[in-house]
């Protein structure tokens, strides 16, 4: 894959949403950045959210197709996305270990997806990558929530910058792994005696 191919695929995904999205987005990205194993339950709620919502608009063709009528009506664009995210946003309060291990298995395949493509070897490549990642984050459940989460936060708020500045997509790895380290290092600080 060419790297104007990559570009491309990582502009269609972060032009979905409006500014004023994007900015709700990052807040709450920087929430789960910071402060993601102190509460823990909204940051899976957020995290999850944001996987459904972007899944979802990911899908709008899909639906589109499905049922025609929706395509020319903004309140169904709107809706539609928001319902996904809140539809997995809830399974965030359910089961902590099959959240943290879909959590990384989403992040895994959504990065893999959006740098590499989504050609199906590059899919089940991600999802086993995505796997391996999901077990050894349920093995490890308190630094695992501690990088998962860090990392969620650090892709939105990373997509938002691209989206809201002239930084190119060059930059996307340097800002998505700079991002995550700092909040995986300021979450390890602040959670010492949790």
């Amino acid at each position: 894959m060419e790297v104007s191919d990559i570009e491309q695929n990582l502009r269609k995904t972060i032009t979905k949403f409006s500014e004023a999205e994007l900015v709700i987005l990052m807040a709450a990205g920087a929430a789960v950045l910071l402060a993601g194993y102190r509460i823990k339950k909204i940051a899976f709620f957020v995290v999850w959210f944001i996987i459904g919502l972007n899944l979802a608009h990911f899908l709008m063709p899909v639906f589109e197709n499905m049922v025609p009528e929706i395509a020319g009506n903004d309140l169904w664009q709107n809706l539609i996305p928001i319902a996904g995210g809140l539809l997995l946003g809830l399974m965030g309060f359910s089961i902590e270990k099959v959240c943290v291990g879909g959590i990384a298995f989403a992040l895994v395949v959504m990065t893999i997806a959006q740098y590499f493509g989504t050609d199906l070897q590059t899919l089940a490549i991600g999802a086993v990558i995505g796997v391996i990642a999901a077990g050894a984050a349920v093995m490890m459940i308190k630094p695992a929530i501690i990088i998962a989460t860090s990392l969620a936060g650090s892709y939105v708020i990373t997509m938002g910058i691209i989206q809201l500045s002239d930084v190119g997509m060059n930059m996307y790895f340097p800002l998505l792994i700079g991002i995550a380290i700092f909040g995986a290092v300021t979450q390890f600080l602040t959670t010492k005696r949790l």
